[in-house]
């Protein structure tokens, strides 16, 4: 009884390699191979029995042209479970906050191009900022030290404002060097400075 049962599950096994080789055989050719796989693949219990990683390894093959990644992409973070377990990987995170940086640049860049007067008005607000800073500043010292008549500080308290002063000197300086020479960069010593590491 057993041998037979044995023999039939042999012969079974073979059918079903025959059968295996047959598709092998009949889809040599790219263009069928593509078609049979697109129509095997629409069938759920015939995906039911890909394992994960391998549907991995399909979907990154499939997604090799850049076209289909964005498509499928897009599909995929339109889905808000998957788009918030993908933001939670540090470098998917920091990909697409890259990603949307260089975008508005580039449409930043596309704006000048075809508005020539937003440079004026970017400019304009180049200009104002550093301006409005300084102003904004010495109007706060017109209000605060008017104020500190009559207070009395300790030598601790009076020591932490000076050092504050010299990051004001030094980033002031850093200014006004930038604006004279054009020397917008930003030494180790300076750095520290402004930090408030000195």
């Amino acid at each position: 009884m057993r041998s037979g049962s044995s023999s039939s599950g042999s012969t079974g096994r073979s059918r079903w390699i025959e059968k295996v080789q047959a598709v092998a055989d009949l889809t040599r050719d790219d263009e069928v191979a593509a078609q049979v796989a697109t129509d095997l693949l629409k069938r759920p219990a015939v995906t039911e029995h890909v394992t994960p990683a391998e549907r991995v390894r399909v979907v990154t093959e499939l997604t090799r042209d850049d076209t289909v990644a964005k498509e499928v992409t897009t599909s995929l973070l339109r889905r808000p479970a998957v788009a918030r377990t993908a933001m939670r990987d540090d470098t998917t995170r920091m990909l697409v906050n890259r990603a949307q940086f260089d975008n508005s640049n580039e449409t930043r860049e596309r704006i000048r191009e075809r508005t020539p007067a937003v440079r004026k008005i970017e400019h304009t607000i180049e200009y104002l900022d550093p301006v409005g800073s300084c102003h904004g500043f010495v109007a706060t010292l017109g209000r605060l030290v008017p104020q500190l008549r009559g207070q009395e500080f300790t030598e601790d308290e009076r020591e932490t404002v000076r050092r504050q002063i010299g990051r004001v000197r030094a980033a002031a300086d850093w200014l006004e060097g930038a604006l004279d020479n054009g020397e917008f960069t930003l030494d180790e010593q300076l750095v520290q400075l402004l930090k408030g590491e000195e």
